[in-house]
């Protein structure tokens, strides 16, 4: 089996800045997504998560989405640890 090239760049001898920079573009646009919409349900489980993590003190899967261009974003994810609900707030 033929090994492939890493970067598409590093086999062509001549290539633009120009050229890398809207390849690279390309690319950083096939990861974008829209923004995802949550059903009732789900915000309810997620509040349920949230106050049992509070509750019995364990760390839970946070993930958000971040703007990136028009309507196209990026996921992100972490862990957190809740140790305190403002129930005001």
């Amino acid at each position: 089996m033929a090994s492939k090239i890493a970067n598409v760049f590093v086999a062509s001898l001549f290539v633009l800045p120009e050229q890398c920079e809207l390849y690279l573009q390309t690319k950083e646009n096939e990861i974008l997504i829209r923004k995802p919409v949550l059903e009732q349900d789900e915000l309810e489980s997620f509040q349920f998560m949230i106050r049992d993590s509070a509750r019995e003190d364990y760390a839970i899967p946070v993930s958000w989405w971040e703007l990136v261009k028009g309507e196209l974003g990026k996921a992100a994810a972490s862990g957190a640890l809740v140790k305190w609900i403002d129930q005001n707030g």
